[in-house]
């Protein structure tokens, strides 16, 4: 296990980060008063902004569907990255080191990372750079000949590698990176006489990961003496793992995430050719076949959850494309979403697709696409002779577990008549070996989730408090803008003022709970996970509330302004327990018997200490 990054670094990132500039490069944010910005949710379809964000904050948080969180959740659902990779990819915009510890084992140079990032992004402006030179002639023509032009090739960075031992060496040493960093990205290749440039004599794709930093390259031979394989590609390394890497998902994710489908082509050429014919869920696999971790990636981009996404794959019909498909069918349990399988007309792939028959073609490729189960019932029973009993037996026995595998229970009966129907074999016969397939399934503990109604459903949840939810009367409403006060503008506010501001008594009981989490959390009122630690110390149901508390506007007002009214309010709010201290003090009084001297003596001393206490508050 790697080393975990080490809290303080956290923060710090955190803590130099403007969360309204990482928000800004994906929403459009305009200002809805001091300190408070908003703009069109990107969670959810919306006519009138409801998304809000806080920059002092450090929060965003929508009033229409609830999503909220702080820039590391935000990378997290835009981009579908781990933790571990937000906080990295804002280190390396911010210019902070971070250091890692704990894990089994020893952690990884993540030092290096950002020098990798940026080795790898400098090869890939150089490779561009030199695709216009007399020498890349022939990687022009191979792009030109597949239907590609230069305005193809700078949309997907496409470059050509020199035929050179050293060129990219060269440049990259006078750019200040070491050997060891070269070596390190992948970019060179040791020998008996020291290092050479991995890439020669080759077209060049950047191979991105999904927040579209370049981590590494797919080459493609060009001449006839070049004796190396077709596609050369970045060997592993600290940032380059292939059987994680999706080649096009940095262009694809918006669509994927926003249509719920994706389309699994098998190459670099393919998944250009689909994005230019308007299919912008393409993405590839890179020199690897598509396996579980690659399934993993796809499922956070697709939201898989729901079982209302869509997988395509497209497959040559050839013996490797039957294996692809095969192997693909393995790990289709894993997800939630709808396979299928697309196969162009004599044997096509989606870049020779469009080069003879144009974009629309590639479209309808797409559109014509044919369930997995189906694909692969077809698939299986072309090995029998159906022309005989024992071939049909034998296909029936095959074919009944493809489809006891089903998930939606739904479907089954269809394509148990579907079966039938393929193999000329009676209905009830073929029904029972389905259910018999099904059954053994079942038995074995190898049934897939969601194959019965009702099973594994979670328990149903709480609804969560919203402000909406709040009396309107003056009482709940001072309580609710002094706790907006102080968890907008708590270092305005003071440490004092909000410890003595959430010793009062409230009268909501939602808004009391939240003061309770300010008072366990006022000493680390300055701290940038503030918010979270509030969020924490309340049960899930008011999680929204305290979100909402603070993001919600407060009077627009000028920046001097706001302090003076975020102070003034929390002090009403003090005031107001003071005023009910004083009225239980003098009650007290009244009832109190003027014989009992020290118990008289001590109300009046009580009471002064109250409106000294009071009128000290109003001095400050």
């Amino acid at each position: 296990m790697a080393g975990l990054i080490r809290q303080n670094d956290i923060e710090e990132v955190k803590a130099r980060t403007n969360i309204a500039d990482i928000v800004g490069d994906y929403v459009s944010l305009k200002s809805a008063g001091v300190g408070s910005m908003k703009g069109l949710c990107p969670f959810h379809d919306e006519r009138s902004p409801s998304f809000h964000v806080r920059p002092q904050v450090g929060f965003y948080h929508c009033f229409g569907c609830g999503e909220s969180g702080d820039v590391y959740s935000f990378l997290q659902k835009m981009d579908h990255v781990s933790f571990s990779e937000a906080v990295e990819r804002l280190a390396g915009r911010v210019g902070i080191e971070l250091h890692y510890e704990g894990g089994a084992g020893e952690a990884p140079d993540h030092t290096n990372r950002a020098r990798l990032y940026a080795a790898n992004q400098a090869a890939a402006d150089f490779f561009v750079e030199r695709l216009g030179s007399p020498g890349a002639l022939v990687g022009r023509t191979f792009l030109g000949e597949r239907g590609f032009d230069s305005l193809a090739a700078a949309r997907f960075g496409v470059g050509f590698a020199p035929k050179s031992w050293d060129e990219l060496t060269n440049h990259l040493r006078a750019k200040g990176f070491s050997t060891e960093e070269l070596t390190l990205s992948g970019l060179v290749s040791s020998g008996d006489r020291g290092v050479y440039d991995r890439f020669r004599g080759r077209l060049v794709w950047p191979i991105r990961d999904i927040t579209g930093q370049t981590i590494g390259f797919g080459a493609r031979r060009l001449l006839d003496d070049d004796k190396g394989p077709k596609y050369l590609n970045t060997p592993e390394t600290p940032i380059y793992h292939k059987s994680q890497v999706l080649y096009g998902l940095d262009l694809a994710k918006r669509d994927i995430s926003r249509g719920h489908q994706v389309v699994v082509v098998e190459g670099y050429t393919d998944v250009m050719a689909c994005h230019l014919a308007g299919v912008t869920t393409a993405v590839a696999t890179c020199g690897t076949s598509f396996g579980v971790d690659h399934i993993k990636v796809l499922r956070r981009v697709l939201g898989d959850d729901s079982g209302v996404g869509e997988v395509v794959f497209t497959f040559d019909p050839d013996a490797a494309g039957q294996k692809a498909a095969v192997r693909a069918f393995s790990e289709e349990q894993r997800f939630s979403a709808q396979t299928y399988v697309a196969v162009a007309p004599e044997g096509l792939d989606p870049c020779d697709l469009r080069l003879h028959r144009g974009d629309d073609a590639v479209r309808r490729l797409i559109d014509s696409k044919k369930p997995m189960f189906e694909f692969m019932i077809r698939q299986l029973l072309g090995q029998y002779n159906l022309d005989t009993v024992e071939g049909r037996v034998a296909a029936l026995r095959a074919a009944a577990p493809i489809v006891g595998d089903i998930r939606d229970p739904t479907l089954r009966p269809g394509y148990t008549h579907e079966l039938a129907r393929m193999l000329g074999m009676e209905l009830g016969e073929v029904g029972k070996a389905v259910s018999a397939a099904l059954s053994r399934s079942r038995s074995t503990g190898t049934a897939t989730p969601g194959s019965r109604p009702g099973e594994n459903e979670p328990a149903p949840r709480e609804q969560p408090f919203s402000m909406i939810d709040l009396a309107t009367d003056p009482v709940t409403r001072l309580e609710r803008d002094g706790l907006m006060a102080m968890l907008q503008r708590p270092t305005v506010v003071g440490v004092d003022l909000i410890q003595r501001a959430a010793a009062t008594n409230f009268v909501n009981t939602s808004l009391a709970v939240v003061r309770d989490a300010i008072a366990a959390t006022a000493p680390h009122h300055d701290a940038v996970d503030w918010l979270d630690r509030i969020v924490a110390e309340v049960p899930a149901t008011l999680e929204n509330l305290v979100k909402e508390l603070a993001m919600a506007s407060l009077p627009e007002r000028s920046e001097r302004e706001i302090g003076r009214y975020v102070r003034d309010i929390t002090v009403a709010l003090i005031d107001r327990d003071l005023l009910r201290q004083k009225a239980e003090l003098l009650g007290r009084l009244q009832r109190a018997d003027a014989t009992n001297r020290d118990v008289y003596v001590a109300l009046q001393r009580e009471l002064v200490r109250v409106e000294a206490e009071r009128r000290n508050l109003r001095e400050e």
